[in-house]
């Protein structure tokens, strides 16, 4: 359907999210994103504002940091971050889970993949913020850091990832400074607000449906499938952007060439005719096929990463704080945003 107010295309279905998604020939990630010398216009040059075969391209660059061999081996050191994050808080019994422990975590993760250094982390959250929520002075704030860091990298490289992508050549070519900003920035947001929401929307599916809680308490390997249906259930990335590249037949509509469309992942996560009962939240639910990291070429390619993160956070979550339950008195405000799902801020208590 078309939204009149803002001239979108919705798709809401699951088969027709899922073409939105995939076929790249009919809905362009590229046709119609701003283009420009800022930070505003630097996901413009992503991989994740792109088409093939551009975006085969990239995407290669940085996929040798997110192999499952790669993936595989930053475990240790997720769990020692998870130690060192619920240490402090354990014996209080009450935190705000995403100040205290689902913010910093993949934050720290996804900055020491960059080679970011550790004082500087702080900023991230407001810049993070800030992409998603469409405010310009945050990510201005953001892509001037970056561009310093780029500078400094190029200068004096080191073993992460921001140097590795200015060292490597795409047909004989490095890089540009828009195409490094754009990976920095997207690897930032992509890597912390994502996994954020993920560990936070666990907790409040828990809220729905105490014994789920309670079933994957007494049994993890119930957990995998809690993650997955977490996911679903409370995707955290709602919707995702695309502009039709010819005129395209969906939903026994057609969709006129140039149109913009935004592909709804929740709702297609909601779908009665793909996930029977899917107001209910089962840990157990197979198969359960959902579409939280997209589909097709633009599969999310931190997946991997995002599911190791949660595995080992919200086991030892399971271990350390027995009886966990968001706050009576806790004020669950929502992040202002239709791409990311979650909420500002999530005071629990536990045993």
């Amino acid at each position: 359907m078309r939204d009149p107010k803002s001239g979108l295309w919705m798709v809401f279905g699951y088969d027709d999210v899922q073409r939105t998604l995939s076929d790249w020939k009919a809905f362009s990630s590229e046709r119609g994103r701003p283009r420009g010398e800022n930070a505003q216009t630097a996901l413009s040059s992503s991989i994740i504002s792109t088409d093939p075969p551009r975006h085969r391209q990239l995407r290669s660059l940085v996929e040798q940091a997110f192999t499952p061999r790669q993936v595989r081996a930053l475990e240790p050191r997720i769990a020692q971050l998870v130690d060192e994050l619920l240490s402090p808080v354990q014996g209080a019994g009450r935190m705000d889970f995403i100040r205290d422990f689902a913010y910093p975590l993949p934050v720290i993760v996804i900055a020491e993949i960059l080679g970011i250094p550790a004082t500087d982390r702080d900023a991230f959250k407001r810049w993070s913020d800030a992409v998603v929520t469409g405010d310009p002075s945050g990510s201005r704030e953001m892509g001037a850091y970056f561009a310093r860091l780029i500078e400094q990298r190029r200068a004096d490289p080191g073993d992460d990832l921001i140097s590795g992508l200015i060292a490597a050549q795409l047909d004989g070519e490095h890089l540009d400074t828009q195409e490094l900003l754009g990976f920095c920035i997207l690897l930032l947001v992509a890597g912390n607000e994502t996994t954020t929401n993920l560990l936070a929307n666990t907790l409040l599916c828990w809220q729905d449906a105490p014994e789920a809680y309670d079933r994957v308490r007494a049994d993890r390997t119930l957990l995998p499938g809690t993650i997955e249906e977490s996911l679903r259930y409370r995707s955290p990335v709602q919707s995702m952007y695309r502009v039709a590249a010819q005129d395209v037949e969906l939903g026994g509509q057609t969709i006129p060439e140039g149109s913009p469309v935004l592909a709804w992942i929740g709702s297609a996560n909601r779908d009665p005719a793909q996930f029977p009962e899917p107001g209910t939240f089962d840990p157990a639910r197979t198969p359960n096929r959902h579409l939280a990291f997209g589909n097709g070429v633009h599969f999310c390619l931190g997946a991997p990463l995002a599911r190791l993160e949660a595995s080992v956070a919200l086991n030892a979550v399971l271990d350390r704080l027995p009886d966990l339950r968001v706050a009576l008195d806790a004020s669950l405000d929502a992040i202002p945003s239709q791409i990311v799902y979650g909420v500002k801020a999530l005071p629990v208590t536990f045993g």
